[in-house]
């Protein structure tokens, strides 16, 4: 029995670890990736032997990937750390995410007129629900903590009152 409860709790620490290892490495290579720019050319176009890719809005690829790698690099990192996080107000990190998100289609969409000016904009429907949820959960913990209120325990309270057929 021991020995089925060790090897459990050593498969979990190798997952852990393997993990951890893993976030360790992307994090790492951060620099790496945003230097990947560098490797693109410094015309408006790039042929590739799979495609085509053609900028009217910035004057070379080399500008546009520099200008995508600024908000590709963080928007990595801050999903890195969403998935990692195990704080109760985790759930904000997906506002600087969606904000980054929207700025790396605004860079690589050439019909945009106006890059990085309007996002704010479109992240205002991401935090009227994101906000709430975080408000909430802080309310709980507080009750919790501060108040010692658990809300289960008064619906248990509240429903052995109906159950007794106290109003």
């Amino acid at each position: 029995m021991n020995r089925s409860i060790n090897s459990k709790s050593n498969t979990t620490k190798v997952k852990l670890i393997s993990v951890g290892t893993l976030v360790a490495v992307l994090i790492a290579i951060s620099p790496y990736v945003f230097y990947l720019y560098e490797s693109l050319p410094l015309d408006n176009t790039w042929n590739t032997p799979f495609f085509d890719f053609k900028t009217d809005y910035f004057a070379t690829i080399y500008m546009m990937a520099w200008v995508f790698m600024n908000k590709f690099v963080p928007f990595y990192l801050l999903i890195l750390w969403f998935l990692t996080c195990r704080h109760w107000w985790y759930h904000i990190i997906l506002i600087p995410i969606s904000m980054f998100m929207f700025q790396m289609v605004v860079t690589i969409n050439d019909e945009a007129r106006y890059v990085d000016e309007f996002e704010i904009y479109y992240i205002i429907p991401v935090m009227m629900v994101v906000i709430p949820i975080v408000y909430l959960i802080r309310a709980k913990i507080f009750d919790k903590i501060v108040h010692g209120i658990d809300l289960k325990e008064i619906e248990k309270e509240l429903k052995e009152y109906e159950e007794k057929g106290i109003d």
